[in-house]
């Protein structure tokens, strides 16, 4: 077995049992709930920067066969690319100062590269 997949089956098996915290993993300067949350509040930015291109929704496009994560809303840009959207916990709702959509865009299967493809791709916007 790869040493990756027995690592993640360890991680996910200590956290399950509450003996450990994904979030208090780190690689010796950060920690994976540091990174996320400055990847949280740099998405943050970057919609309030753009709102006329962002928007947040509390349903997915097609809510009925795939309800939205409970306590998260979605918060989402429309690039010159397409769409880049995380799921954002709901209690930082109010720090999105963008438009509310009643349903997110219907998502078109991107990756986690095609987001960063995406985002960064509002740099050459003109």
């Amino acid at each position: 077995m790869d040493i990756v997949v027995k690592i993640n089956e360890l991680i996910n098996k200590y956290n399950k049992l509450g003996i450990m915290s994904v979030k208090d993993i780190s690689d010796g300067h950060h920690t994976f709930g540091e990174i996320y949350k400055e990847r949280f509040i740099l998405f943050c930015t970057l919609c309030n920067i753009f709102p006329e291109l962002s928007w947040k929704a509390k349903k997915h496009f097609d809510e009925e066969n795939d309800p939205m994560y409970e306590g998260d809303f979605i918060a989402g840009i429309n690039t010159p690319e397409g769409v880049a959207s995380y799921h954002i916990k709901i209690e930082y709702w109010d720090l999105f100062d963008i438009p509310e959509i009643s349903r997110a865009p219907k998502y078109d299967n991107y990756t986690s590269e095609d987001v960063l493809k995406r985002i960064l791709s509002l740099s050459k916007r003109k």
